[in-house]
């Protein structure tokens, strides 16, 4: 018998003082159950540094056509195509051919360095590609964040992420190892 999704009810409150988006989402997420908290909080966090209102949950895990996140543009073509910690480069490269701009999103201390020296030539010469570090300083407290129903406010202030969830705070500073062209 097959495994089902965990959900989680969320309310997310964005303020990007960055880009001067400020806007609060309510959105159901569903943890695969391979996924751990770790990683679903990492795909909220990719949410919040590109929130908007075209930007969507994809079958993630559950899909190997899709990205964790995509933004598709009113006539169809894929804006932005966000995956999470350390895709196949071959995988990354077609993406990169089908969508205007494309977001790594890399966390886990252990498996990311040695993940971006590896692929690091080969991702230079894709031109529409970021790719960014998510430097967790305590996976635990990252993890004591999941509720079934959240609330997390999300603050970025150049280039600084505070992510709030009741009497828990983290502060992150994500790392940029590419930034698109």
């Amino acid at each position: 018998m097959a495994l089902k999704a965990t959900v989680y009810k969320t309310e997310l409150q964005v303020s990007d003082l960055d880009r001067n988006h400020y806007e609060t989402y309510h959105f159901t997420v569903a943890k695969h159950p391979s996924e751990t908290d770790e990683r679903m909080m990492i795909r909220l966090i990719a949410f919040a540094l590109y929130a908007d209102e075209n930007l969507l949950f994809t079958r993630g895990l559950s899909s190997d056509s899709e990205p964790e996140l995509w933004q598709i543009s009113p006539s169809g073509e894929i804006d932005l195509w966000i995956e999470l910690g350390q895709p196949d480069e071959k995988r990354i490269r077609k993406a990169c051919g089908k969508a205007r701009e494309v977001v790594i999103v890399s966390y886990g201390d252990r498996k990311a360095e040695p993940w971006w020296e590896k692929n690091r030539e080969a991702l230079s010469r894709c031109g529409n590609l970021t790719v960014l570090y998510i430097p967790i300083p305590d996976g635990a407290t990252l993890a004591s964040m999941v509720q079934r129903t959240m609330q997390l406010e999300f603050t970025l202030d150049d280039g600084h992420i505070w992510l709030i969830s009741g009497e828990t705070s983290l502060d992150i500073v994500p790392v940029y190892w590419k930034k698109k062209a």
